[in-house]
């Protein structure tokens, strides 16, 4: 393996107590998660003791004030583990970082302390029923009334739905300005009118609750209105970037641990009296995935430097995202086809990743939608 240069030892003795909070707290728990269709609010409550919540948020409010590189670190475990129901990612890189950046002094004091303990789980409402990528296709309004936003709409596909306490939820205050009339509201889940439908089910990622939100007259403060009216939109892109990094860390290391199980069972596994390992067709599949993978670990590590730089621009990342989570789903489906009739039982991890991976390219943007970005970039 080439040698990265993106960590240092203070990170990988971060490393090191991620990995080992996942094999103690989660991961012999995951399989009842997947029947339950959520995580256990107990897992968060002690991610957040141990400070692997928000690590970025200002020590002021809770958190240590690191940078991205520590959530990396949290989504590179994740991936590796195949533990897909912990929703940190969409908490740690998605939804918080929007209160930390465009959050007023008052919401970040209400909110960040909770969210960095694990006491308030976060969740960002953006795809609707008629509108996916198409965030300019936004069908729910907030209109202003008073010291209030009336709130009406719905929206589905919401990562942490269930648990969700504090939602930011993408609407048109103004139905007439097109992507100038986008805002972003923080509502609470207890609100009058607020309703969450049933947890979803899904092909994959079975311990992350999913849901459809829906909001009937809901009266948000104006106070929780977040950043300025009609700036949801240039928000919602200057934070994409960053979102396609974050699923572009899984998307590798979840790669590279399904590729090094492969390995393992294909040594072990015989077929016509010798090990699956030993003929030219499995090395020849497995070499190529490896090749492509430390491609896609160098490309994934200098966008993160370029994230730190504050120099990711969204050409960029959506290459990675289109690049790593195509490879993604190529090397589980790969390398499930190496394992025969066994890599299509549920208890092996190459199943499991091979249903959990597929959403990769669908959620951040759709593969399509990245295409269509670098394609314009190429042709301007």
């Amino acid at each position: 393996m080439i040698p990265r240069t993106l960590y240092d030892s203070d990170h990988e003795m971060f490393r090191s107590s991620v990995r080992k909070f996942i094999e103690t707290e989660a991961m012999p728990h995951h399989e009842q998660w997947e029947k339950d269709g959520m995580v256990s609010d107990d897992v968060w409550l002690k991610a957040g003791e141990q400070g692997f919540l928000c690590p970025m948020v200002p020590e002021q409010y809770g958190g240590v004030s690191t940078d991205f590189r520590y959530n990396c670190i949290l989504n590179e475990e994740i991936g590796r583990s195949g533990c897909t129901g912990l929703g940190w990612t969409l908490h740690n890189d998605i939804s918080v970082p929007y209160i930390v950046r465009y959050g007023s002094d008052f919401q970040k004091d209400k909110y960040l302390p909770r969210c960095v303990s694990g006491e308030l789980i976060t969740a960002i409402a953006m795809t609707e029923p008629g509108a996916g990528s198409d965030l300019q296709g936004t069908k729910t309004t907030a209109v202003l009334d008073g010291d209030h936003y009336v709130l009406n709409g719905s929206k589905t596909f919401i990562t942490n739905g269930q648990k969700a306490g504090l939602v930011i939820v993408v609407a048109k205050t103004d139905t007439t300005a097109g992507s100038k009339g986008i805002s972003l509201l923080l509502v609470e889940a207890d609100l009058p009118g607020f309703s969450k439908g049933k947890n979803l089910q899904k092909l994959g990622m079975k311990a992350q609750d999913t849901s459809e939100l829906f909001f009937q007259d809901v009266r948000v403060p104006k106070e929780n209105l977040l950043g300025e009216e009609g700036r949801g939109f240039v928000y919602l892109m200057q934070d994409l970037p960053q979102e396609r990094l974050s699923i572009a860390v899984g998307a590798v290391a979840n790669a590279q641990a399904i590729l090094e199980a492969t390995v393992e069972y294909t040594r072990d596994r015989k077929a016509f009296g010798t090990t699956v390992a030993s003929f030219q067709n499995t090395q020849f599949k497995l070499a190529e995935l490896a090749a492509e993978i430390t491609s896609a670990e160098v490309f994934c590590d200098r966008c993160t430097e370029l994230l730190l730089e504050e120099k990711l621009d969204t050409v960029t990342a959506s290459k990675l995202k289109l690049l790593t989570t195509d490879l993604q789903c190529k090397v589980a489906d790969e390398c499930l086809q190496l394992h025969g009739g066994w890599g299509y039982m549920w208890e092996y991890p190459v199943c499991r990743a091979f249903a959990d991976s597929r959403v990769q390219r669908i959620y951040g943007g759709s593969n399509e939608i990245m295409k269509l970005i670098i394609s314009r970039d190429l042709m301007k």
